[in-house]
Protein backbone atom coordinates (compact mmCIF):
# COMPACT_ATOMS: atom_id res chain seq x y z
CA UNK A 1 0.00 0.00 0.00
CA UNK A 2 2.97 2.37 0.39
CA UNK A 3 3.24 3.09 -3.34
CA UNK A 4 -0.38 4.25 -3.87
CA UNK A 5 -0.31 6.24 -0.62
CA UNK A 6 2.93 7.93 -1.67
CA UNK A 7 1.50 8.69 -5.12
CA UNK A 8 -1.59 10.28 -3.59
CA UNK A 9 0.48 12.47 -1.26
CA UNK A 10 2.87 13.55 -4.03
CA UNK A 11 0.11 14.37 -6.52
CA UNK A 12 -2.06 16.06 -3.90
CA UNK A 13 0.78 18.32 -2.80
CA UNK A 14 1.90 19.16 -6.34
CA UNK A 15 -1.61 19.88 -7.61
CA UNK A 16 -2.68 21.46 -4.33
CA UNK A 17 0.24 23.88 -4.40
CA UNK A 18 -0.64 24.82 -7.97
CA UNK A 19 -4.28 25.38 -7.02
CA UNK A 20 -3.31 27.50 -4.00
CA UNK A 21 -1.37 29.75 -6.34
CA UNK A 22 -4.60 30.35 -8.17
CA UNK A 23 -4.11 27.86 -10.97
CA UNK A 24 -6.96 25.94 -12.59
CA UNK A 25 -6.49 22.18 -12.25
CA UNK A 26 -8.32 21.32 -15.48
CA UNK A 27 -5.78 23.33 -17.46
CA UNK A 28 -3.27 20.60 -16.61
CA UNK A 29 -5.41 17.92 -18.25
CA UNK A 30 -3.88 17.71 -21.73
CA UNK A 31 -4.62 14.25 -23.19
CA UNK A 32 -2.36 14.76 -26.20
CA UNK A 33 0.59 15.56 -23.94
CA UNK A 34 -0.13 12.46 -21.85
CA UNK A 35 -0.36 10.35 -25.01
CA UNK A 36 2.98 11.66 -26.28
CA UNK A 37 4.87 11.21 -23.01
CA UNK A 38 3.43 7.90 -21.79
CA UNK A 39 3.30 6.41 -25.29
CA UNK A 40 6.94 7.28 -25.96
CA UNK A 41 7.99 5.86 -22.57
CA UNK A 42 6.12 2.58 -23.07
CA UNK A 43 7.42 2.23 -26.63
CA UNK A 44 10.99 2.84 -25.51
CA UNK A 45 10.63 0.26 -22.75
CA UNK A 46 9.38 -2.35 -25.23
CA UNK A 47 12.11 -1.51 -27.74
CA UNK A 48 14.93 -1.73 -25.21
CA UNK A 49 14.00 -5.08 -23.63
CA UNK A 50 13.64 -8.65 -24.81
CA UNK A 51 10.34 -10.44 -24.29
CA UNK A 52 11.85 -12.40 -21.39
CA UNK A 53 12.98 -9.19 -19.69
CA UNK A 54 9.56 -7.62 -20.20
CA UNK A 55 7.89 -10.61 -18.56
CA UNK A 56 10.30 -10.37 -15.64
CA UNK A 57 9.59 -6.66 -15.33
CA UNK A 58 5.80 -6.99 -15.35
CA UNK A 59 5.98 -9.88 -12.86
CA UNK A 60 8.20 -7.80 -10.57
CA UNK A 61 5.84 -4.82 -10.90
CA UNK A 62 3.00 -7.00 -9.65
CA UNK A 63 5.07 -7.99 -6.65
CA UNK A 64 5.97 -4.37 -5.88
CA UNK A 65 2.33 -3.57 -5.07
CA UNK A 66 1.85 -6.58 -2.81
CA UNK A 67 2.64 -6.52 0.88
CA UNK A 68 5.49 -8.76 2.05
CA UNK A 69 4.18 -9.54 5.49
CA UNK A 70 5.36 -13.17 5.51
CA UNK A 71 9.03 -12.54 4.69
CA UNK A 72 10.17 -13.05 8.29
CA UNK A 73 8.22 -16.31 8.54
CA UNK A 74 9.69 -17.44 5.23
CA UNK A 75 13.20 -16.81 6.53
CA UNK A 76 12.40 -18.71 9.73
CA UNK A 77 11.12 -21.63 7.65
CA UNK A 78 14.26 -21.52 5.52
CA UNK A 79 16.53 -21.64 8.55
CA UNK A 80 14.53 -24.49 10.08
CA UNK A 81 14.63 -26.40 6.79
CA UNK A 82 18.40 -26.00 6.55
CA UNK A 83 18.77 -27.05 10.20
CA UNK A 84 16.70 -30.15 9.53
CA UNK A 85 18.78 -30.97 6.44
CA UNK A 86 22.03 -30.63 8.40
CA UNK A 87 20.63 -32.70 11.25
CA UNK A 88 19.73 -35.45 8.81
CA UNK A 89 23.22 -35.33 7.30
CA UNK A 90 24.80 -35.52 10.76
CA UNK A 91 22.54 -38.39 11.81
CA UNK A 92 22.27 -40.51 8.66
CA UNK A 93 24.96 -39.19 6.29
CA UNK A 94 24.80 -37.29 3.01
CA UNK A 95 23.45 -40.27 1.07
CA UNK A 96 20.24 -40.13 3.10
CA UNK A 97 19.34 -36.89 1.26
CA UNK A 98 19.42 -38.41 -2.22
CA UNK A 99 15.65 -38.89 -2.45
CA UNK A 100 14.92 -35.43 -1.03
CA UNK A 101 17.31 -33.79 -3.48
CA UNK A 102 16.04 -35.54 -6.61
CA UNK A 103 12.33 -34.96 -5.90
CA UNK A 104 11.96 -32.13 -3.36
CA UNK A 105 8.27 -31.68 -4.24
CA UNK A 106 7.64 -35.24 -3.01
CA UNK A 107 10.02 -35.03 -0.06
CA UNK A 108 8.49 -35.18 3.45
CA UNK A 109 11.34 -32.94 4.56
CA UNK A 110 10.65 -30.14 2.06
CA UNK A 111 6.86 -30.39 2.03
CA UNK A 112 6.72 -29.20 5.65
CA UNK A 113 7.79 -25.76 4.42
CA UNK A 114 5.26 -24.58 1.78
CA UNK A 115 6.57 -20.99 1.81
CA UNK A 116 9.95 -22.30 0.66
CA UNK A 117 8.45 -24.65 -1.92
CA UNK A 118 6.71 -21.68 -3.58
CA UNK A 119 10.13 -20.35 -4.58
CA UNK A 120 11.34 -23.02 -6.95
CA UNK A 121 14.52 -21.06 -7.75
CA UNK A 122 15.50 -21.14 -4.09
CA UNK A 123 14.67 -24.86 -3.85
CA UNK A 124 16.82 -25.52 -6.93
CA UNK A 125 19.67 -23.54 -5.38
CA UNK A 126 19.52 -25.63 -2.21
CA UNK A 127 19.23 -28.99 -3.95
CA UNK A 128 21.90 -28.23 -6.56
CA UNK A 129 24.57 -27.59 -3.95
CA UNK A 130 23.49 -30.49 -1.77
CA UNK A 131 23.87 -32.63 -4.88
CA UNK A 132 27.40 -31.30 -5.38
CA UNK A 133 28.21 -32.03 -1.76
CA UNK A 134 26.81 -35.52 -2.25
CA UNK A 135 29.03 -36.04 -5.29
CA UNK A 136 32.11 -35.14 -3.28
CA UNK A 137 34.10 -33.96 -6.32
CA UNK A 138 34.40 -30.33 -5.16
CA UNK A 139 36.08 -28.95 -2.06
CA UNK A 140 34.81 -26.09 0.13
CA UNK A 141 36.66 -23.35 -1.76
CA UNK A 142 35.39 -24.55 -5.14
CA UNK A 143 31.79 -24.78 -3.94
CA UNK A 144 31.98 -21.32 -2.34
CA UNK A 145 33.43 -19.84 -5.54
CA UNK A 146 30.68 -21.45 -7.61
CA UNK A 147 28.03 -20.11 -5.20
CA UNK A 148 29.44 -16.60 -5.52
CA UNK A 149 29.28 -16.80 -9.30
CA UNK A 150 25.68 -18.01 -9.22
CA UNK A 151 24.71 -15.31 -6.71
CA UNK A 152 26.25 -12.71 -9.02
CA UNK A 153 24.12 -14.03 -11.90
CA UNK A 154 21.05 -14.04 -9.65
CA UNK A 155 21.80 -10.44 -8.61
CA UNK A 156 22.00 -9.32 -12.23
CA UNK A 157 18.79 -11.12 -13.18
CA UNK A 158 16.79 -9.70 -10.27
CA UNK A 159 17.94 -6.20 -11.20
CA UNK A 160 16.68 -6.44 -14.80
CA UNK A 161 13.23 -5.06 -13.81
CA UNK A 162 14.94 -2.37 -11.72
CA UNK A 163 16.99 -1.21 -14.71
CA UNK A 164 13.97 -1.31 -17.04
CA UNK A 165 11.77 0.83 -14.79
CA UNK A 166 14.65 3.17 -13.89
CA UNK A 167 15.33 3.78 -17.59
CA UNK A 168 11.68 4.67 -18.12
CA UNK A 169 11.83 7.13 -15.22
CA UNK A 170 15.06 8.65 -16.54
CA UNK A 171 13.52 9.14 -19.98
CA UNK A 172 10.23 10.74 -18.91
CA UNK A 173 11.59 14.29 -18.40
CA UNK A 174 13.08 14.16 -21.91
CA UNK A 175 9.78 12.94 -23.35
CA UNK A 176 8.11 15.81 -21.50
CA UNK A 177 10.43 18.20 -23.31
CA UNK A 178 9.58 16.51 -26.62
CA UNK A 179 5.88 17.04 -25.93
CA UNK A 180 6.54 20.66 -24.95
CA UNK A 181 8.56 21.33 -28.10
CA UNK A 182 5.82 19.82 -30.25
CA UNK A 183 3.33 22.11 -28.48
CA UNK A 184 5.55 25.14 -29.17
CA UNK A 185 5.81 24.16 -32.84
CA UNK A 186 2.02 24.00 -32.97
CA UNK A 187 1.84 27.40 -31.25
CA UNK A 188 4.26 28.98 -33.73
CA UNK A 189 2.11 27.68 -36.56
CA UNK A 190 -0.84 29.50 -35.00
CA UNK A 191 0.96 32.80 -34.44
CA UNK A 192 -1.89 34.77 -36.01
CA UNK A 193 -4.30 33.89 -33.21
CA UNK A 194 -5.23 36.45 -30.53
CA UNK A 195 -2.87 36.66 -27.53
CA UNK A 196 -5.38 34.91 -25.23
CA UNK A 197 -5.54 31.92 -27.56
CA UNK A 198 -1.76 31.83 -27.96
CA UNK A 199 -1.39 31.89 -24.19
CA UNK A 200 -3.54 28.78 -23.90
CA UNK A 201 -1.46 26.97 -26.51
CA UNK A 202 1.81 27.90 -24.82
CA UNK A 203 0.42 26.84 -21.43
CA UNK A 204 -0.67 23.49 -22.88
CA UNK A 205 2.82 22.99 -24.32
CA UNK A 206 4.50 23.70 -20.99
CA UNK A 207 2.26 21.11 -19.32
CA UNK A 208 4.32 18.49 -21.17
CA UNK A 209 7.47 19.45 -19.28
CA UNK A 210 5.55 19.46 -16.01
CA UNK A 211 4.03 16.03 -16.64
CA UNK A 212 7.32 14.46 -17.71
CA UNK A 213 9.12 15.57 -14.55
CA UNK A 214 6.19 14.75 -12.23
CA UNK A 215 5.69 11.27 -13.67
CA UNK A 216 9.43 10.55 -13.51
CA UNK A 217 10.11 11.54 -9.93
CA UNK A 218 6.73 11.11 -8.22
CA UNK A 219 5.35 8.02 -9.99
CA UNK A 220 8.00 5.88 -11.69
CA UNK A 221 11.14 6.43 -9.59
CA UNK A 222 9.49 5.26 -6.32
CA UNK A 223 8.42 2.03 -8.03
CA UNK A 224 11.98 1.47 -9.25
CA UNK A 225 13.29 1.92 -5.70
CA UNK A 226 10.77 -0.59 -4.33
CA UNK A 227 11.82 -3.09 -7.00
CA UNK A 228 15.45 -2.59 -6.02
CA UNK A 229 14.66 -3.11 -2.33
CA UNK A 230 12.66 -6.27 -3.14
CA UNK A 231 15.52 -7.62 -5.25
CA UNK A 232 18.04 -7.04 -2.46
CA UNK A 233 15.69 -8.68 0.04
CA UNK A 234 15.16 -11.76 -2.17
CA UNK A 235 18.91 -12.24 -2.57
CA UNK A 236 19.38 -12.52 1.20
CA UNK A 237 17.73 -15.96 1.33
CA UNK A 238 20.29 -17.29 -1.16
CA UNK A 239 23.13 -15.73 0.81
CA UNK A 240 21.80 -17.40 3.96
CA UNK A 241 21.80 -20.81 2.27
CA UNK A 242 25.35 -20.21 1.09
CA UNK A 243 26.54 -19.20 4.56
CA UNK A 244 24.89 -22.24 6.16
CA UNK A 245 26.27 -24.80 3.71
CA UNK A 246 29.79 -23.34 3.80
CA UNK A 247 29.72 -23.36 7.60
CA UNK A 248 28.56 -26.98 7.54
CA UNK A 249 31.36 -27.93 5.14
CA UNK A 250 33.76 -26.30 7.60
CA UNK A 251 32.47 -28.73 10.26
CA UNK A 252 30.34 -26.36 12.29
CA UNK A 253 27.45 -28.13 14.05
CA UNK A 254 23.94 -27.58 12.59
CA UNK A 255 22.85 -25.02 15.21
CA UNK A 256 25.98 -22.89 14.67
CA UNK A 257 25.82 -23.22 10.87
CA UNK A 258 22.22 -22.01 10.81
CA UNK A 259 23.22 -19.02 12.95
CA UNK A 260 25.72 -18.07 10.22
CA UNK A 261 22.77 -17.93 7.83
CA UNK A 262 20.57 -15.94 10.21
CA UNK A 263 23.20 -13.23 10.52
CA UNK A 264 23.28 -12.41 6.77
CA UNK A 265 19.55 -11.64 6.70
CA UNK A 266 18.40 -8.04 7.07
CA UNK A 267 17.86 -7.27 10.76
CA UNK A 268 14.19 -6.37 10.28
CA UNK A 269 13.52 -9.55 8.29
CA UNK A 270 15.41 -12.12 10.34
CA UNK A 271 13.91 -14.18 13.15
CA UNK A 272 15.34 -13.51 16.57
CA UNK A 273 17.71 -15.95 18.22
CA UNK A 274 14.88 -17.06 20.53
CA UNK A 275 12.48 -17.59 17.60
CA UNK A 276 15.06 -19.63 15.73
CA UNK A 277 15.91 -21.61 18.84
CA UNK A 278 12.24 -22.40 19.36
CA UNK A 279 11.89 -23.43 15.71
CA UNK A 280 14.91 -25.72 15.77
CA UNK A 281 13.77 -27.29 19.05
CA UNK A 282 10.45 -28.06 17.40
CA UNK A 283 12.34 -29.70 14.52
CA UNK A 284 14.38 -31.81 16.98
CA UNK A 285 11.21 -32.94 18.68
CA UNK A 286 9.72 -34.34 15.47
Amino acid sequence: MNIPIGWIIALACALGGYALHGGHIMVLWQPTEVLTIVGAAVGTMIASNSMINLKKTFAALGGAFKGRTNIKQMHLDLLCLMFEILQKIKRDGLMSLEGDIEEPEASPLFEKYPLIMKDHHLVDFITDYLRMMLGGSLDVIQIESLMEQELDVHHQETHIPVASVTNVGDGLPAFGIVAAVMGVVHTMGSIGLPPAELGKLIGAALVGTFLGILLAYAIVSPVAKVLEQNAESDTRAYMAVKAILIASLNNFPPAAAVEFGRKVLFSYQRPTFAELDEGTKAVKGK
